[in-house]
């Protein structure tokens, strides 16, 4: 079976356009419709009452609440940087979560990187280990007594030009070598979005896809919903849904 994780919203906001969920309740409807269409799996942001990414965790609860409501497959969350700053502030909202998400992502070249993913395995959630291109994440990854211990290694690959995103893939995936024996997912952004789930077809990988990553589908059109995203992607795997 194909695996396809979806990321229905990511960092955007109200500026990307009312395709992108920010609420639980349409976090919720994308995510349905987007297990509907062929995704495994979940990558969400949950939001603050004014749109942005945050770690709280009345927020995270009603988030992973109303998704689970409406899809059966497990559910993970961000615990970007960007969401709270501030690493010990930030480990600090992981143990007051009152409800747990399935797994969570750790953006493995961020100051605090450790702290937090040790205290995500502390009270039993899964750790995507995100090691980003360009960032000394796969460096420090390799050098980690936890990384044995990750759910999977997500392969981010940030450069968002179609020409050469392939090609950097290519080379973080060589950096990440065996990832300690770890499942890999790659994923490109942007620009460089399809072009990588192309190469992660070809080589058998797990992949992502969703508004998130790209606004565009492969064609250039601007897509309509995460699920039609899902869609074109499986369809790179030459993938049905439930296939």
């Amino acid at each position: 079976m194909v695996f396809v994780q979806v990321c229905p919203n990511g960092a955007r906001g109200a500026a990307d356009g009312a395709v992108v969920p920010l609420s639980p309740g349409a976090l919720a409807d994308a995510v349905a419709a987007a297990v509907a269409a062929g995704a495994s799996d979940v990558h969400v942001h949950p939001k603050s009452p004014c749109g942005q990414d945050t770690l709280s965790p009345r927020s995270v609860a009603a988030t992973l609440e109303a998704v689970r409501a409406r899809a059966a497959v497990p559910v993970g969350v961000t615990t970007g940087a960007w969401a709270e700053p501030d690493p010990a502030a930030r480990v600090a909202r992981i143990r007051s979560w009152t409800v747990l998400p399935d797994h969570a992502s750790v953006n493995w070249h961020e100051e605090g990187a450790e702290a937090v993913a040790a205290a995500l395995l502390d009270r039993g959630v899964g750790v995507e280990a995100g090691l980003w291109s360009g960032t000394d994440g796969p460096d420090r990854f390799a050098a980690s007594p936890l990384a044995p211990r990750v759910l999977r290694v997500l392969a981010e690959v940030m450069d968002t030009a179609p020409e050469s995103a392939e090609a950097t893939a290519l080379t973080l995936l060589g950096s990440i070598g065996t990832a300690h024996g770890r499942p890999v997912l790659l994923h490109g952004m942007d620009g460089g979005t399809w072009p990588v789930l192309d190469l992660a077809a070809r080589l058998g990988l797990a992949t992502r896809v969703g508004l998130e990553d790209t606004l565009l589908l492969p064609d250039g059109d601007r897509a309509d919903g995460n699920a039609q995203l899902v869609t074109a992607a499986l369809a790179r795997y030459g993938a049905a849904p439930g296939a």
